[in-house]
């Protein structure tokens, strides 16, 4: 298969466009025609920030009134209250994991000063730069750090508010 120019594909253009400078793909394979894309790839770019929205959407339900008593619509448990643990534990299990990826790791490999794979991080790595490029990727990175630690207090906050509604009311 010949090579296709960058004018002529959509993706090159994004390419061009990696961190405000022309031409860096930042050590990816070139969209122009160099390395063919498999379909999981293909599949992955667009399903990763859908998964993320959905995640951070669930952790609204923390918050939300829809996350302690069941909306009407829903068919059998429409209106009653939700368990705690059906939030809590997979709230606990998310929480754990976004901090032991994003968090921990991203502390880990800037220590070590090197990526996810423990190569070693190239020399205009915007962490690495300095001065206004260091500031502004650890200000855009900054929430994605912070998402794991986040998840754990709200799940602490929903578990302390709802911790005696479990139980029926008693009669007298």
């Amino acid at each position: 298969m010949p090579a296709t120019p960058c004018r002529g594909n959509p993706a090159g253009a994004t390419a061009l466009a990696g961190c405000g400078r022309p031409g860096r793909t930042n050590g990816l394979p070139s969209p122009c025609g160099r390395t063919r894309i498999g379909f999981g790839e293909r599949l992955y770019v667009p399903s990763l920030p859908i998964a993320s929205e959905l995640l951070a959407f669930t952790a609204i339900g923390l918050i939300a009134r829809w996350g302690e008593v069941f909306p009407r619509w829903v068919a059998y448990p429409g209106g009653r209250q939700a368990p705690r643990w059906a939030a809590v534990v997979p709230a606990a299990v998310g929480a754990t994991v976004l901090t032991l990826v994003f968090t921990v790791l991203f502390i880990v490999t800037g220590i070590r000063g090197t990526t996810i794979r423990g190569d070693e991080l190239p020399a205009d790595f915007p962490g690495e730069a300095g001065g206004w490029e260091s500031a502004w990727f650890s200000l855009c990175y900054a929430p994605l750090v912070l998402w794991g630690p986040l998840m754990v207090v709200l799940t602490v906050a929903y578990h302390q508010r709802r911790r005696g509604t479990d139980r029926p009311a008693a009669t007298a």
